[in-house]
């Protein structure tokens, strides 16, 4: 027990030191993309800097809920608080989508209206600072949130590798503004600038999208991966000896926290000492192969006459030749 409560306080720590550098990261880098934005008048610049603004509130978010979730089940939330990192994901894509939507406005708005742009170069200059920063922390967020299932810390994992790929394409539009302005001069390359915000805010939608579905996917209480129930039915069968057979196997996620309850059918004259040791056996094991589990299971007299509902999970040997 001491164990595990070691190993979940140094899980704990990891994952708020992991925000705690996303959310200084992200501040910094808005701060430097909208003094260079507004400087040379980039509305691409600027865009990113409304990106990193967005990461930058995504990654509080995450700090909070990390924190949050980690919380042990209370009277008022026996089920722990897992699910306030599902609630962080979703809030966190609808500002994506809020941030997308004001970029393609500014965006159009310098089609519309165009303006040369100053010292290019600059924000070129920004720009790889904002891959570099954003590859070494994405990648940091990435391993934690992987090695501790945090959905928080993968979302916001995301958004950073998001950022780094309209990082380098508004660097890459900016670039080629800067050579065009000395190997084409009176070549009007401007509007490179506010197609590359557009680009972003694809990217950004794209990233909203996907991150909606995910968070809202435990939301609903959706069944964990196939691969673990198959993991949990191993876990069952294993025990044919002594288990005659289960049914009614009922699984769902809340943040990394996960619950699982089935009912198993055992020789009615077993004890209430044997059948909870058996209980515990499968918990274990369960627990074992699958982390921050809580399990229930309901025990039930085998009678030999299956019905319809627990004719799948039957454990009972037959005749050859018999049908279940």
């Amino acid at each position: 027990m001491g164990t595990d409560r070691s190993s979940f306080a140094e899980a704990k720590q990891r994952k708020q030191r992991a925000a705690l550098i996303s959310v200084a990261s992200n501040a910094s880098l808005v701060t430097a993309k909208l003094g260079i934005g507004f400087l040379i008048g980039s509305v691409s610049v600027i865009s990113e800097a409304i990106h990193s603004a967005v990461d930058l509130v995504a990654a509080a978010i995450a700090l909070y809920s990390v924190r949050t979730s980690s919380l042990p089940a209370d009277r008022g939330h026996p089920f722990g608080h897992g699910k306030i990192e599902n609630v962080s994901g979703t809030i966190e894509a609808l500002l994506i989508f809020a941030a997308a939507g004001w970029i393609v406005y500014e965006a159009v708005q310098k089609l519309i209206h165009p303006e040369p742009l100053d010292a290019p170069l600059l924000g070129v200059a920004v720009m790889l600072v904002s891959v570099v920063v954003n590859v070494t922390v994405s990648r940091l967020l990435f391993t934690v949130g992987r090695e501790t299932d945090s959905v928080a810390l993968l979302a916001d994992a995301w958004h950073l590798r998001t950022d780094v790929y309209t990082s380098a394409g508004v660097m890459a539009g900016l670039g080629i503004i800067w050579l065009g302005h000395g190997a084409l001069p009176g070549t009007d390359l401007h509007w490179i600038d506010p197609v590359c915000a557009i680009g972003v805010a694809a990217l950004i939608v794209k990233a909203a999208y996907d991150l909606t579905r995910q968070a809202a996917r435990d939301l609903l209480d959706a069944s964990l991966p196939v691969q673990e129930e198959q993991w949990i039915r191993q876990s069952v069968e294993a025990e044919r000896a002594v288990v005659n057979g289960y049914h009614a196997l009922r699984t769902r996620k809340a943040g990394h926290f996960r619950f699982v309850e089935f009912h198993i059918q055992v020789d009615p004259l077993m004890s209430v000492a044997d059948s909870h040791a058996l209980t515990q056996k499968l918990s274990k094991a369960i627990q074992a192969r699958i982390p921050n589990t809580s399990v229930t299971i309901h025990v039930e007299p085998c009678t030999l006459e299956c019905s319809k509902k627990c004719l799948q999970g039957c454990l009972v040997p037959r005749p050859e030749g018999e049908q279940r």
